[in-house]
């Protein structure tokens, strides 16, 4: 069977090649069309012969991927590569899209993605991400808006297949279910989604299979042989093929390993490789094509198109893209009438039969470690698996290994550690309630708690052998820490910064600086903590090679929410310790700030088995939480994907992530670390929002009361930590994780006195 099936399909092929070498020349048209419609009716022939043993073949595919396929074994019949073409739907306006749309079809699209624009576009480079945010300025921010323009496109008679490309969280919050029915009612074809990999997509494929939409795998140069064959059964019309390590945009020449990758990807697949990230010349297109079966196009499109003059989009993306693929229009005028007597399918050698035939090679995915509860996961683009796969591999031997344990130890004594407890017994008197205790972060080395996971990831990296750091910071005391570390260790640092906190924190800018480290101000978005973390993650993807990226807080994919919570589990432990000895008991309550949760959530794990402990975390409430003005994610935030990890945010209903304030920059973030959004579900932790007159009301009695000068961050613990004190007995105890001072907070602090009337004793400094 298997002799006469190749046979069968290699016969097919080559009656297809054959007939499709053959050049349309003047007054031949007929006869072309002729040899094609019975190149295509043997190819037909041939899977249907093939469908009567029992074998997996188009007939099986959902109506999606067979509308795809038909579209590349087209383009093979006609011995030219499928181009692929990008645009993000509401750029450069809402109404311009099917002039875009109507443009590339025009210019020999043979597949259009259609961009869903979303908030936070880590993996892409600047062309598209202005695209996206000029999308969602002209108010395409939902959905419904893009499968409108489908629906349009479809109803003007464009046949070309539709592929909705985006990100996650906008998918996921629309629902599944509902969104497959509503694109397949408005004549999408499928799906690629950037940061959804297998291990999170079982459900999205099956709610897509079910509705007959496809979801296309994107395959990177770092996936792993284990990746590839799991990624591949998965696939059901075409491969996403990423040339290379990097966010997308044109790029002067093609990356010389995509042969390899092809090889690779072929070895266990016939079905279609399409090739993106960097094509952006007649050059590349005719390179690229040479050696896989579709070129993809988006960034050079998208910069055409903000060029293009006035009422002339759809004629000039038309010929953008007539010279790109090297085909005049008039060529693919004629190409796009020639019709076939029945449906045209991509004929393949049978080494990938719908995944069937990968049940034996494929590794079993176990998600369940990789989360907290619901929350967690790695929600990442392809080329970032094999980096978080290698650093858990690597901290998975070394956690626990005594010299690395000893390593880590040794630098206790450069940090301040162990930190004292300290009883506040005047901020105790303050309150006239329960005793304050008052774990000293703030007297590490740099001035926070941060330098501990810092150091600790710095060593990671050496043994990940990483001479490249980066790093986020939105206070600037992560980035502090990592500089700090990294000129310890002689590492490279640079350290990525909302241009905002940049203002607002120019004392840390400096600090850093003066260790030796590159201080990017990253000015997209809310120029805050979100936008960093963006900015740091879209080095990484391009770097992966030479740099570890050093997450500060309890964010991110899987491991880091796990690393850095170990590495900060310090405060806790040493606390912990610290009240059976001074107090000679456990705390009551454990209180802590909590943005992302590094501090909080190092506070709070060695006490989670501690069921008389309450463990309270206080978000920044900005303005207040019946303002659209404020960071507080726990209380006011849904369930939704990002920065690599599901967690609580502060979205929109169309998953759209909405802009933060705080008065502390370190607590100014949409997001929390999955580990705490699984401790508010589970009851096991509070969470309450303290805004900005509290935490400076905190500020003030710890400062005028106890001598101490906390950080703003802080700040909210210690007025909750007050509030809470009132109401309990004066022999209970509650342990505050005082995580950083406050030098670096005493211009804002200063500016905002007048705000909200809370006077020190110090004169107020006019502007």
């Amino acid at each position: 069977r298997s002799l006469l099936l190749r046979s069968l399909r290699k016969s097919g092929r080559r009656y297809v090649a054959a007939c499709s070498s053959l050049k349309p020349r003047a007054g031949v048209t007929s006869v072309i069309k002729e040899k094609q419609i019975r190149a295509f009716s043997t190819a037909r022939a041939v899977e249907e012969k093939i469908e009567s043993f029992g074998v997996s073949t188009a007939s099986d595919l959902s109506a999606g991927s067979k509308h795809i396929l038909e579209t590349f074994a087209l383009s093979k019949a006609q011995g030219r590569p499928t181009f692929v073409a990008y645009t993000t739907i509401g750029y450069p306006t809402l109404e311009g899209t099917i002039d875009v749309i109507r443009g590339l079809e025009r210019g020999g699209a043979d597949i259009i993605e259609l961009g869903v624009p979303f908030t936070d576009p880590l993996a892409d480079g600047p062309t598209i991400q202005r695209a996206n945010q000029v999308a969602l300025e002209n108010g395409v921010n939902s959905l419904d808006q893009c499968l409108e323009v489908v629906r349009q496109a479809r109803k003007e008679g464009i046949t070309t297949p539709f592929v909705l490309m985006g990100y996650y969280n906008p998918f996921l919050m629309y629902g599944e279910k509902k969104l497959m029915k509503a694109c397949r009612d408005a004549g999408a074809d499928g799906f690629i989604v950037v940061d959804l990999p297998p291990e999170e997509a079982a459900s999205f494929k099956e709610a897509a299979s079910s509705e007959g939409l496809s979801y296309i795998p994107l395959i990177a140069p770092t996936t792993s042989e284990d990746r590839v064959r799991t990624l591949l059964s998965h696939a059901d019309s075409f491969v996403y093929a990423v040339s290379l390590t990097g966010v997308t945009g044109a790029r002067k020449k093609n990356a010389s390993n995509l042969p390899e990758l092809l090889g690779r990807i072929k070895n266990y697949s016939d079905l279609p490789v399409a090739v993106g990230f960097g094509v952006g010349s007649p050059e590349q297109f005719s390179e690229a094509g040479e050696q896989c079966d579709g070129v993809i196009v988006g960034s050079a499109i998208i910069k055409h198109s903000s060029e293009a003059p006035e009422g002339e989009l759809e004629e000039s993306l038309a010929n953008f893209c007539s010279h790109l693929t090297g085909r005049s229009l008039k060529e693919i005028s004629e190409t796009k009438a020639i019709k076939t007597d029945g449906p045209v399918n991509w004929v393949s050698d049978g080494h990938h039969d719908s995944g069937k035939v990968f049940d034996s090679l494929c590794p079993t995915l176990d998600e369940s470690k990789y989360r907290f509860g619901e929350f967690g996961g790695r929600y990442v683009p392809e080329t970032l698996m094999e980096p978080l796969e290698e650093l858990e591999e690597v901290y998975s031997n070394v956690k626990d290994d005594p010299s690395f344990k000893e390593e880590c130890a040794a630098f206790y004594s450069y940090i301040g550690r162990p930190t004292p407890l300290h009883l506040a017994d005047r901020l105790t008197q303050h309150a006239g309630g329960a005793r304050i205790w008052l774990k000293r972060e703030d007297l590490n080395h740099t001035g926070a708690h941060k330098i501990n996971n810092a150091i600790c990831q710095a060593l990671l990296a050496k043994r990940l052998g990483k001479s490249r750091i980066i790093a986020e910071t939105g206070a600037g005391q992560h980035g502090v820490a990592t500089a700090t570390a990294c000129a310890k260790l002689e590492l490279e640092c640079i350290v990525y910064m909302g241009a905002a906190d940049v203002e607002r924190q120019a004392l840390n800018v400096f600090r850093m600086e003066m260790l030796g480290a590159k201080v990017i101000a990253v000015d997209s978005g809310s120029r805050t903590l979100k936008d960093a973390i963006n900015e740091a993650m879209r080095d990484w993807v391009t770097n992966i090679q030479s740099t570890h990226y050093l997450v500060g807080s309890a964010i991110g994919p899987y491991p880091f929410p796990t690393i850095v919570r170990d590495f900060q589990s310090i405060i806790g432990s040493e606390s912990r310790a610290q009240m059976l000895e001074k107090a000679g008991k456990l705390p009551d309550a454990v209180i802590a700030c909590v943005g992302g949760g590094s501090n909080a959530i190092g506070m709070f794990h060695p006490f989670v088995g501690d069921e008389s402990v309450r463990l309270i975390g206080c978000e920044a409430a900005g303005d207040g939480i019946d303002t659209n003005s404020h960071s507080a994610t726990l209380a006011m935030g849904t369930p939704g994907v990002l920065h690599g990890t599901r967690t609580y945010l502060l979205q929109e209903k169309t998953g759209q992530i909405i802009g933060t304030h705080s008065i502390s920059a370190g607590l100014d973030y949409p997001g929390v670390g999955p580990e705490h959004a699984n401790l508010k579900f589970s009851g096991r932790a509070e969470y309450k929002p303290v805004d900005d007159r509290q935490a400076l009301l905190g500020f003030k009695a710890t400062t005028m009361k106890e001598g101490i000068i906390p950080a703003l961050e802080s700040a909210h613990a210690l007025y909750q930590a007050i509030e809470e004190a009132k109401v309990m007995d004066k022999d209970q105890d509650i342990l505050v994780c005082l995580s950083g001072r406050g030098d670096k907070d005493i211009g804002t602090i200063r500016k905002s006195l007048p705000k909200f009337g809370c006077k020190l004793n110090v004169r107020t400094i006019q502007e």
